[in-house]
């Protein structure tokens, strides 16, 4: 069997609902390494938030985290690390016109740094995994870093004026995307930056073609990773856009989609 580069996001996909790796499927994902494959994570949570996982699984490889605007290896600090923030002056004038509408917060991360524009122990909560060093106050006075990425925390009624909003004045410089449920944040990148972009630099890192890509997600911060990999897998409880448009379908999060796949695609046997 040639040499597979497996990529999986993490929330909805490898985690299952309690936000751990399942028995099963870290077996698996063990039994592939063991015979030649390499098994990456790319994620849109911080580096801090994701490690955890990183190291059970025993990787050796590059991650992907911030949906592609930071890319690092983190077993070799010589690798050539991508980190690509939004420029300040944009972030801050984003924030001054979303004041205009219902907003309930907004966070910046300057990758392991944690911004909140009000205080909220919900967000914060959320958001202490890997103890981050938080601020809180206005970004536009406390933040004096490009950061890697923005939150906005909007009433569910406003997510679609914001998303518009950021869509006609600053799409030449931001892309962003609407978070599943439970929470209403619209993340905010630098433009031109996702999943897929990091994914190109580790896959040329590793001299691994597209066609030998296996890549398994569930949201739409997934679509160009599973539209980019040779086999795009969307998990069984992924959004409709994403199952439209990947190779094929899998179980969900939940039923060891995975390890189903992994199984069946590269003859690895049940543990």
């Amino acid at each position: 069997m040639q040499r597979h580069l497996i990529v999986l996001d993490l929330d909805g996909t490898l985690l299952t609902d309690k936000k751990v790796i399942s028995h099963k499927t870290k077996n698996i994902l063990l039994q592939a390494k063991s015979e030649g494959h390499e098994v990456m994570i790319a994620t849109g949570r911080p580096y801090r938030s994701s490690e955890m996982y990183y190291k059970e699984l025993g990787l050796h490889t590059p991650i992907v985290n911030f949906n592609g605007a930071f890319v690092h290896h983190p077993r070799n600090s010589s690798w050539n690390t991508i980190h690509k923030p939004i420029e300040l002056h944009v972030v801050k004038e984003v924030v001054e016109a979303v004041q205009s509408y219902s907003i309930k917060n907004m966070l910046a991360e300057v990758l392991d740094d944690v911004y909140l524009h009000h205080h909220d122990e919900q967000m914060i909560s959320a958001f202490a995994l890997g103890n981050p060093h938080i601020t809180t106050g206005d970004l536009r006075t406390f933040l004096k870093t490009d950061p890697t990425s923005l939150l906005i925390h909007a009433e569910e009624g406003s997510v679609d004026l914001v998303r518009n909003h950021l869509r006609d004045v600053h799409a030449e410089v931001i892309d962003h995307r609407r978070w599943g449920a439970p929470w209403d944040i619209i993340e905010v990148v630098r433009h031109g930056l996702n999943k897929a972009v990091g994914l190109a630099h580790v896959s040329e890192y590793l001299d691994i073609p597209k066609e030998r890509i296996i890549a398994f997600g569930d949201e739409d911060n997934d679509l160009e990773m599973i539209d980019y990999a040779g086999i795009g897998v969307a998990m069984g409880n992924a959004i409709a856009p994403l199952q439209n448009i990947a190779n094929e379908v899998t179980l969900t999060n939940n039923e060891d989609g995975i390890a189903e796949f992994l199984m069946d695609r590269l003859k690895l046997k049940k543990l």
